[in-house]
């Protein structure tokens, strides 16, 4: 099941808003076949790993499967959607056993991807490592059970706590090894979101120009369409989502969602918005009022806060955070502190 998680994590970035899954097959205590769901839309891990075991034995698979386990890290889906049943798949090359991580939330699957298979007479064991691979697909959890996407919560803070600085000039805090990490976070996740005195002072790309991978969604809050159109974020380099009170429109890649009264409950109305759009996880990297407005209302899963080693004689303060420390790393020069919500 350890091999099925580090199979999982392979597709991350590719897969949303689907789960992240990965598939061992054993036979006689040898792995035999394996597999992940690498994109959207495409085949699902238990499918790819039964053909690697086609793929390696020719014509002895059928009888190596009908004497194996199969591992996998979420229940097999017991229903038509963009491709067939992996529980039907399963059933067909007769497997003698199925060992499952997690049970799926999915309405579509929960339990019934079990049953279908206890029906067929394989054997099921289901909850095997479950809180490590419900924590590989806490996203696609939290999409399904709580209706809205996977919240991280992100800035850099000087040594004695400033955020930016009072003037509106770009000034970095966090060093070079740092800004890497973030862009390969930016790969990871389906949306990057930032209100308008960010995209104003530090016309930012929001791209991950600095790791391999997909560039996020860019979501903008500019109630009153205040940042000019000349700026990094309204170039073609991602799709834009511009949530404001003035318009919906498309424009090419820049779609302009209106949002009423923006100046209540903005938070809630922000993650209802974009789990209405399939948006599975978004990271908001600023200004202090966004991030101050979801850290008051309570809505954030993980909080990733670099504090750099330099201080600054005045500026904002960053936003304080109360949470359970989870991890705390060393990025060259800057501390890197990450919270999870203690509430959720």
């Amino acid at each position: 099941m350890k091999r099925c998680l580090e199979l999982a994590e392979m597709g991350n970035g590719n897969v949303s808003p689907n789960p992240l899954v990965g598939c061992v097959i054993v036979n006689d205590g040898i792995i035999i076949g394996e597999g992940y769901h690498k994109k959207y839309g495409e085949a699902h891990a238990e499918v790819n790993a039964i053909q690697d075991v086609f793929d390696k034995f020719g014509n002895e698979a059928p009888a190596l499967l009908k004497n194996a386990t199969a591992y996998v890290s979420l229940e097999p889906c017991a229903h038509f959607g963009k491709t067939p049943p992996c529980a039907d798949l399963l059933i067909r090359h007769q497997l003698k056993k199925v060992v499952i991580g997690n049970r799926d939330p999915f309405p579509d699957v929960d339990g019934k991807g079990i049953a279908r298979l206890q029906n067929a007479g394989i054997a099921v064991v289901a909850g095997v490592l479950e809180k490590e691979c419900s924590y590989v697909n806490r996203r696609f959890f939290t999409r399904v059970t709580q209706q809205r996407p996977y919240i991280i919560l992100k800035w850099a803070a000087t040594a004695n706590g400033y955020f930016a600085p009072k003037n509106a000039v770009q000034q970095w805090i966090s060093g070079p090894l740092a800004r890497k990490l973030v862009h390969k976070w930016r790969t990871e996740e389906d949306a990057i979101l930032v209100g308008k005195h960010t995209a104003i002072t530090d016309n930012p790309q929001l791209g991950a120009r600095e790791w391999p991978g997909k560039n996020p969604l860019r979501i903008l809050v500019d109630r009153n369409l205040d940042v000019p159109l000349s700026h990094h974020i309204y170039n073609d380099l991602a799709k834009t989502i511009v949530l404001n009170e003035k318009k919906t429109d498309v424009e090419a890649n820049i779609h302009f969602v209106s949002v009423e009264d923006m100046q209540y409950y903005l938070p809630q109305k922000i993650a209802f918005q974009l789990y209405l759009m399939d948006i599975q996880s978004v990271i908001i990297e600023g200004g202090a009022h966004i991030l101050n407005q979801f850290i008051s209302s309570g809505l954030w899963d993980e909080a990733r806060v670099f504090t750099s080693a330099n201080s600054w004689e005045t500026g904002i303060f960053a936003p304080q955070i109360n949470g359970n420390i989870v991890d705390i790393a060393h990025i060259d020069k800057d501390k890197l502190t990450l919270y999870e919500n203690s509430v959720n």
